[in-house]
């Protein structure tokens, strides 16, 4: 075998890449001399490492390499690799500072290994590299140790409360694609276990299914569907169903995507249920991809690193490949992740293509910028750049989903947590470019209520997407997106105009009076969206009338057990006569053909929360 030489210009060329990592702190280290030499320790090329301590050599031909690194300041590290033909290595070097000097592990081939803390508790310790972390007698190793406390984390939930039109006669919100609540409440009910009430986001339980609304058929990417009942939890209330049914659109008219996979490699991230799930998901994605489809991978512990360039979508076995080469250990330094791929995706940018970040992480960023605010504002400043934003949810325990909503709002984007194999499938397979394309961005919804018809209304869920009347017409303000075949569905409980229930209410104006036109109309509905690269939305007004309004369907009372299933779980002050029975009755009324078994699935989720809830 040949013992390592450069190679100018071959088409069989390797490289090797990798990050260099303070192994006390797990943040990266910068301008940090890197050498690759041959195995008599010929020095055959130098580089430094760049701000976030990567680095990469180029042209190299098959062969066994070291790796030195001697910086100012750390102990001396080495390590030997081979290299096959055309083969991309990706390394993560770990630098013990002098004077506090690194254990050297008993057995270097081990996977794990024992060790004994200072007041001698084992600890299990994981080496985490792309490669052999051994090299010059030594190998580096992250002590993690088992949490047995649960810190999953869920903002608060205020829920809407009935507004009486003569005071509040807008109601404006935008929509949501998020499906994230329902996989994880199912995560939650399949293990046993009651959710957390603030777990449970009423509007993701809705939109988690597909209802098949008609499809658009004028210049709008989109239709609406409408429908009126008798509310079932309060037979005096009715429910007003708002459906918006996106453009479904083949393969072939979906633009080139440039994707860049961020993926948390971090000791939380070892559990079977995060990076062996996400790297099995990942791949699902993977076997859809065309040949004008690119992918990049960057993953993130304590620093951030590129494990795979920009690749063509036909390069399945190599993308997946990197994949593979994947493993947990660290801290979680997600901001410097982000920069990273967002810088990546702008690298490799494709003029009216989908250029999208997608993010797989549990969300337990405890590294650098991790706070919500700091997370949010540098979401904010790269979503100007065109590219959108995906996070997909992993695991349980530390799973932050109060941070993952918030950043995949900030960003364009959307939101799933992935509970099983099968959800990876429905999101990156049946759902894929729903998923992956957006339609249509910052669409809102605004309704103004006809007083003489509607006395009151309160909006089931969407709490987090509520907007001032004034962010309507706002372009600068931004709203949800919608992809491609989704659809989003909203909810109202109505108190009929002519109702003589009691409603909170304040003095009259001393100097104002409210005036009532005479209308037929029970309300005007209003849409506002962009196309996806627009700045100036688009106005879609309609006047809406009981005529208007089509026949309880299927979809009808999917959504109202699924708003019956919420409010159960919330134990909602409006849950009125909600039982388990009844959404179970209509689920089963609404189940349908049911061609993926998801509403069959939901039925039996439902019998499940019953017995949990006794």
């Amino acid at each position: 075998m040949v013992t390592g030489a450069l190679l100018i210009g071959s088409l069989h060329a390797a490289t090797v890449s990798g990050t260099i990592i303070d192994l006390a702190s797990g943040t990266s280290i910068a301008n940090a001399p890197v050498v690759i030499a041959n195995t008599n320790g010929l020095s055959l090329k130098m580089t430094q490492t760049d701000s976030f301590g990567y680095f990469e050599f180029k042209e190299l031909i098959a062969g066994d390499y070291l790796i030195k690194v001697n910086h100012q300041g750390y102990e001396d590290y080495e390590l030997a690799f081979a290299l096959a033909e055309e083969e991309n290595k990706q390394l993560f070097v770990y630098l013990s500072v002098q004077q506090t000097l690194v254990d050297q592990l008993l057995n270097t081939e081990a996977d794990e290994v024992e060790k004994y803390d200072g007041s001698k508790n084992k600890v299990s310790t994981k080496e985490y590299c792309a490669s052999p972390c051994s090299g010059a007698g030594r190998a580096y190793a992250y002590e993690e140790q088992a949490v047995d406390w649960n810190t999953e984390s869920y903002d608060y939930i205020n829920e809407n409360k009935f507004k009486t039109v003569t005071n509040d006669p807008l109601s404006t919100f935008s929509i949501d694609v998020d499906r994230a609540s329902y996989s994880n409440v199912r995560r939650f009910i399949t293990q046993n276990q009651m959710p957390y009430a603030d777990a449970v986001r009423i509007e993701e339980l809705i939109n988690y299914f597909d209802y098949s609304y008609k499809q658009p058929t004028g210049e709008h990417p989109f239709s609406t569907t409408l429908e009126l009942g008798t509310c079932p939890w309060n037979k005096d209330h009715q429910l007003l169903l708002i459906g918006i049914q996106g453009k479904k659109m083949i393969s072939e008219e979906i633009p080139a995507n440039n994707l860049v996979f961020l993926i948390d490699v971090s000791g939380s991230m070892s559990d079977a249920n995060k990076l062996p799930l996400l790297k099995q998901s990942f791949k699902i994605l993977i076997d859809q991809l065309r040949p004008q489809d690119r992918v990049a991978i960057v993953v993130y512990a304590g620093a951030a690193g590129q494990v795979l360039a920009s690749t063509s979508g036909k390069d399945k076995a190599k993308i997946s490949a990197s994949l593979d080469l994947l493993e947990a250990g660290g801290s979680t330094a997600g901001g410097a992740g982000i920069n990273l791929a967002y810088k990546i995706a702008k690298e490799n940018y494709i003029p009216n293509g989908n250029n999208r970040v997608i993010l797989a992480t549990d969300g337990d960023f405890n590294v650098g910028a991790s706070s919500d605010g700091e997370m949010e504002r540098m979401i904010e400043q790269k979503r100007n750049d065109g590219i959108f934003l995906t996070i997909l949810g992993f695991g349980m325990g530390n799973y932050k989903d109060s941070k993952m909503e918030k950043l995949s709002n900030k960003g364009n984007g959307n939101y799933a947590y992935i509970d099983n194999i099968m959800e990876a499938k429905k999101i990156f397979s049946e759902e894929l470019w729903g998923t992956l394309f957006t339609i249509a961005k910052d669409v809102k919804i605004q309704i103004e209520f006809n007083p003489s018809k509607v006395k009151a209304y309160r909006l089931i869920g969407y709490e987090n997407r509520l907007l001032n009347k004034e962010d309507f017409n706002d372009d600068t303000k931004d709203a949800g997106e919608i992809g491609s075949g989704h659809s989003v569905t909203a909810l109202y409980e109505i108190i009929p105009g002519e109702s003589a229930e009691p409603l909170a209410s304040v003095d009259p104006l001393t100097y104002q009076d409210v005036n009532i036109r005479k209308s037929n109309d029970l309300m005007t509905l209003k849409i506002r969206y962009k196309a996806p690269n627009g700045t100036e939305s688009k106005l879609i007004t309609s006047k809406v009338s009981t005529s208007d309004l089509g026949n309880i369907s299927e979809n009808f009372k999917l959504a109202a057990s699924l708003a019956e299933f919420g409010m159960l779980l919330r134990n909602s002050e409006f849950k009125g006569t909600a039982s388990y029975d009844d959404a179970i009755r209509l689920a089963k009324e609404a189940k349908g053909s049911d061609t993926y078994g998801y509403r069959s699935e939901y039925i039996v989720l439902l019998e499940k929360t019953k017995l949990l809830s006794k």
